[in-house]
């Protein structure tokens, strides 16, 4: 399978979020004589989110974050192996896969656990696949010939509108809440919700409407500036104060490149991560599996990609560094519970952008 990206403006902020949230084989492209906006720096010299939250200055605070959890029995097992023995403490459910309800007991008989909704619009795998929620007739614009989610993030912004993408995003809040569970955040299964600018405001605007926090990285982003400058531009920091200003917690920074990481064995790697986060709250994306004989036939990403980052979280040494570092362990519940803490605001619906890419 092969990804083209049809990006510009903000969405090429977070270009690599493609390659390292979800498939294996990704190409990214800007065609169509579609160039790359250039943005305008701005000052990092600013209180950080966490501040604003109320965590003194200078506080490191983090969330070590599992996608995938609902997608196979495999990533249910990893997942939980990762949040109950290991340094995991926050996790992302993708409502359209055929494991959730496994997960969403998980869920219910655990409720203090941090988890939202790895909002899912793509289908990406050869031989385990699923439709969209809200069903083809509703949103034809994200299924293919199958009935399935396309399967990578070009066709998505080929094919679908933001309405159709709203709609889904919905939906899969609504299946979480008719399943047993308040998810505490939103993110975006292989970046889908980024590849556009319109996709990126239905995005912000349904987690504004239902207060659910949104993952989006509005701070320093030291992290993540290293893959995408854009990061740091003013269009982007707006974005995240249009959140702040709409109730919600903004994240500081984003550390996602770990599927970079191709060897089984990388505890060393996230400890340098971790060592390496500056004053904010940071988040650093993860993929725990323990596979079991039929993983292999869903993803080629098993063993060294997903076995070896639950690996690294059961490894003592994570939990260590945090320890030593004085690094505080936070959620997206902590942090709306803290925003909602704080002065009351009445959240503002975000604008809309009826354009299609």
């Amino acid at each position: 399978m092969k990804t083209k990206l049809i990006l510009n403006g903000m969405a090429l902020c977070l270009m690599f979020f493609f390659s390292a949230c979800g498939g294996d084989k990704v190409d990214t492209e800007i065609t169509d004589g579609e160039q790359a906006q250039v943005l305008t720096p701005v000052d990092v010299a600013e209180p950080t989110y966490a501040e604003m939250l109320g965590w003194e200055k200078g506080t490191r605070a983090l969330i070590l974050h599992v996608d995938d959890a609902g997608m196979s029995h495999d990533s249910n097992v990893g997942t939980w192996r990762a949040l109950d023995e290991g340094a995991a403490n926050s996790v992302s459910i993708m409502m359209p896969c055929p494991w959730v309800p496994e997960f969403a007991k998980y869920v219910r008989e655990n409720p203090e656990v941090d988890a939202g909704l790895h909002l899912t619009l793509t289908s990406e795998w050869d031989y385990l696949r699923w439709p969209p929620l809200a069903g083809k007739p509703v949103v034809p614009g994200l299924t293919d010939e199958q009935g399935c989610l396309w399967d990578n993030v070009g066709l998505v912004v080929q094919n679908a509108s933001p309405d159709e993408v709203e709609i889904e995003i919905r939906a899969q809040i609504e299946r979480a809440r008719n399943i047993g569970f308040e998810p505490t955040h939103m993110d975006s299964h292989m970046g889908t919700l980024f590849a556009t600018p319109a996709f990126l405001e239905r995005y912000i605007k349904v987690g504004i409407e239902e207060q659910i926090p949104v993952m989006f990285p509005g701070g320093h982003n030291t992290y993540i500036s290293k893959e995408s400058p854009d990061a740091n531009s003013a269009e982007y920091k707006a974005l995240g104060k249009k959140i702040w200003d709409g109730g919600l917690p903004v994240l500081d920074d984003l550390y996602a490149d770990t599927y970079a990481f191709k060897e089984l064995h990388k505890v060393d790697k996230f400890v340098e991560i971790i060592r390496g986060t500056k004053p904010g709250v940071t988040m650093i994306i993860l993929h725990c599996t323990q596979p079991f004989e039929n993983f292999k036939h869903i993803s080629p990403s098993s063993e060294t990609l997903r076995h070896g980052d639950l690996l690294a979280m059961l490894d003592p040494r994570i939990k260590e560094v945090i320890k030593e570092e004085g690094i505080v362990m936070t959620t997206f519940r902590e942090m709306k519970q803290r925003r909602d803490a704080l002065k009351p605001v009445v959240p503002k619906v975000a604008e809309t952008v009826d354009t299609q890419e």
